[in-house]
């Protein structure tokens, strides 16, 4: 059992998200009032029944579901209720800065604009700040489902909101596509300055890590739970310290593993990883940013002192400048 001294730790302590799809995080009952609004028919009739599909055995059947999901969204209100939604969940978690990934694809090939996406995206990013002060940056991700040339597409229409995005990641299904799949893309993202991030290491294997690394010179790996198997990888994270944005919720959904204690967590904290705590897609697992760390608490019974490191390292992960990193630092140092 979580005491309530772990719980208000959580709940107190100010914490960075740098592992969500925007789209994941599409609550049903938004999801209902949204389709409704757009005159679109779905599948499941009620709100319940579509959270009882929420049962997934791998990261396939929940793909299928997610971009079901996603096909409700048209309009710039669309996007801008949506990120709004999510962000008064950071507001309620003091998740202080986000780091939100959206999939272009998903909706360009819907034949909703790229524009409309971004700017209903970024009109509530704008608003949080202002009101809430909730920083944010927001990385487009390629589906690697797709062809690398469509993701060079996609990317050459995203440079006309190149001031909006910090960098560019890739995600969708591991199995099948891997990293040398999009070398080319990855390497023009660099030329023009751009960090990059991708999913490597949750359903395929530590190879994709060395590959995305090594091949796509990723900032980030998403996910990197399977790093555990390759005791050099394990090593070469530690020295270059290279992030890991674990997502524990999700990897139990998608049977990455069996049960919470299966987490490869206090090995990747042994070994001086920089690992940090996500949600990936809240509203399909189960559970946002402060869920995720009482998951974990629970499960690995984390001290005071072990949730502190994993706060401190969601910031010290993250893409903001030096400065702002160690304000929230020493606020966390401050935090009892």
């Amino acid at each position: 059992m979580i005491t309530d001294a772990q719980n208000n730790f959580i709940q107190a302590v100010p914490k960075a998200e740098l592992h969500l799809h925007i789209e994941g995080s599409f609550e049903p009952e938004l999801l209902f009032k949204i389709a409704e609004r757009n005159g679109i028919s779905l599948k499941y009739k009620t709100v319940g029944k579509l959270r009882n599909a929420y049962q997934f055995n791998n990261l396939q059947e929940f793909l299928d579901i997610y971009y079901e999901g996603a096909n409700v969204l048209l309009y710039k209100q669309d996007f801008y209720d949506l990120t709004l939604a999510y962000l008064e969940k950071c507001r309620e978690q003091n998740v202080v800065h986000t780091e939100v990934f959206f999939d272009p694809q998903t909706h360009t090939q819907r034949g909703v604009s790229f524009e409309t996406v971004v700017n209903g995206i970024q009109k509530a990013l704008d608003k949080a700040n202002k009101e809430w002060g909730i920083t944010s940056c927001l990385i487009p991700n390629f589906l690697r489902h797709l062809s690398e040339d469509e993701a060079i597409k996609t990317f050459k229409e995203a440079l006309q909101f190149r001031e909006l995005f910090i960098g560019f990641g890739l995600d969708s299904s591991e199995k099948g596509n891997p990293p040398a799949k999009f070398e080319r893309v990855f390497k023009m993202v660099q030329d023009e300055g751009f960090l990059s991030v991708a999913h490597a290491g949750e359903e395929g294997s530590a190879q994709n890590v060395w590959d995305s690394l090594h091949l796509l010179k990723v900032a980030r790996i998403d996910h990197g739970v399977r790093s555990v198997d390759d005791e050099l990888l394990l090593d070469e994270l530690a020295r270059i310290q290279v992030p890991l944005t674990v997502c524990p919720l999700s990897n139990l959904k998608l049977k990455v593993v069996q049960q919470m204690k299966e987490l490869p967590l206090r090995t990747l904290l042994e070994k001086n990883i920089l690992v940090t705590i996500n949600s990936d897609d809240p509203a399909y697992f189960g559970g946002y940013v402060n869920e995720n760390y009482k998951a974990i608490t629970e499960a690995f019974d984390l001290t005071t002192d072990e949730l502190r490191i994993l706060a401190k390292n969601s910031f010290k992960a993250s893409f903001m400048g030096e400065t702002e990193k160690e304000k929230w630092i020493k606020r966390i140092n401050e935090i009892e």
